[in-house]
């Protein structure tokens, strides 16, 4: 079996044909050409943002038979597997951490493959040869090394074969247990919970606020620009806020990826006009609902838990959807029906000062992490 690795300058450079021919039912929408295509086009990945793309494919003779969108990152912006800590240890060390390689789609905390690869293709195979590659390329460039994040479980044992380290980290997801209505969903929770989600789900329409999903017809350019609007609210709120895409993104993603957008807006009766005040940036594919950004214009209480939880759990019990993941961090999700839920990432440092460093670290946190799993199923 000849393979061979090219590494390209733009997923552009792969057909997207070929490369989509490679998404299986169960891919992460995110892995599809076309998202990774509009962050490229858009500006929203480049040497500006720290995010020069770099992706790989792997070919037997001629056919394609695995791709990784891999990115060389001068900075750790917008990857959500935190390694602030080790960029400072290696600068006081006297080790370059930046440029670095990561397996990522950036700007989104979501797992998925970091390796598509053809059907009838050994899967580990495929991984392996990537994560080698990924590692001896890097070593030669001199790079710090090579991460790939939020991996799926069954990629794992291929990237620690190639000797990278696994970390772990939480998420918060919805899991629907096959309930019928909300109601059903909330007898799950203890009676105190029940009745603060039921408290908060009644608020919006006090204020006069209604939830809806926009339709396909409704993905316009003008929508796009009131979502990006609502966009900046939030990022532009915090001080740790970074506005990682831009206006063009929106249009794009409304234009190309529209089968698998489930904007959610929130309406409000304003001088004789419905206009929306708030938004939830989520998508949807094969039984999963992903939550990424959310925006408002007005304060007002538990319209957030509403826009980006109750009515994305709401939603996947009506679909009939198995999975929510509402995007990174908050311990308040679990308070409001989330489990925490192991996510994935691997790690090769070329330093051996910084590997042996690193290492007793990551068994730390990963008992440390498995304990909080435990503990919380034990509760619940």
């Amino acid at each position: 079996m000849q393979l061979t690795l090219r590494v390209h300058d733009s997923v552009t450079d792969v057909p997207k044909a070929a490369w989509d021919a490679l998404l299986t039912t169960s891919s992460s929408p995110f892995l599809s050409w076309t998202w990774l295509a509009c962050l490229e086009e858009s500006g929203a990945v480049g040497e500006a943002s720290g995010w020069v793309p770099r992706p790989f494919a792997l070919y037997e003779g001629e056919t394609l038979v695995a791709v990784a969108p891999a990115y060389v990152k001068l900075n750790s912006e917008g990857e959500f597997v935190f390694d602030w800590s080790f960029a400072d240890v290696a600068h006081k060390m006297g080790i370059d951490y930046y440029p670095k390689l990561v397996f990522a789609v950036p700007f989104t905390p979501a797992t998925g493959e970091r390796v598509l690869v053809r059907e009838g293709f050994p899967r580990a195979a495929a991984v392996n040869a990537i994560a080698n590659a990924a590692s001896d390329l890097t070593k030669d460039l001199g790079m710090s090394g090579a991460h790939a994040l939020f991996v799926r479980e069954e990629e794992i044992a291929a990237f620690r074969e190639a000797e990278y380290d696994e970390r772990y980290g939480v998420q918060f997801h919805f899991k629907n247990a096959h309930f019928e209505t909300f109601e059903d969903f909330l007898k799950t929770l203890p009676q105190k919970k029940r009745t603060q989600i039921r408290r908060e789900r009644s608020q919006p329409a006090r204020d006069g606020v209604t939830l809806s999903t926009l339709t396909e017809d409704e993905l316009t350019p003008a929508t796009a620009r009131v979502m990006y609007e609502l966009y900046l609210t939030t990022v532009d709120k915090f001080v740790y806020g970074r506005r990682y895409l831009n206006l063009r993104f929106f249009e794009l993603v409304a234009e190309r990826f529209r089968s698998e957008l489930a904007w959610v807006v929130a309406k409000r009766r304003e001088e004789g006009h419905d206009r929306i005040v708030a938004s939830a940036f989520n998508v949807k594919k094969d039984g999963v609902l992903y939550g990424r950004y959310w925006g408002t214009h007005v304060d007002l209480p538990f319209l957030h838990f509403n826009v980006c939880f109750y009515y994305g759990i709401e939603t996947c019990i009506r679909e009939g959807l198995h999975t929510f993941e509402p995007g990174a961090g908050g311990e308040h999700k679990r308070v409001r029906g989330f489990r925490p839920t192991l996510t994935r990432s691997v790690h090769r440092f070329h330093d051996p000062r910084l590997g042996k460093l690193i290492r007793p670290f990551l068994e730390r946190e990963r008992r440390a992490i498995v304990e909080h799993i435990e503990e919380d199923a034990r509760e619940a």
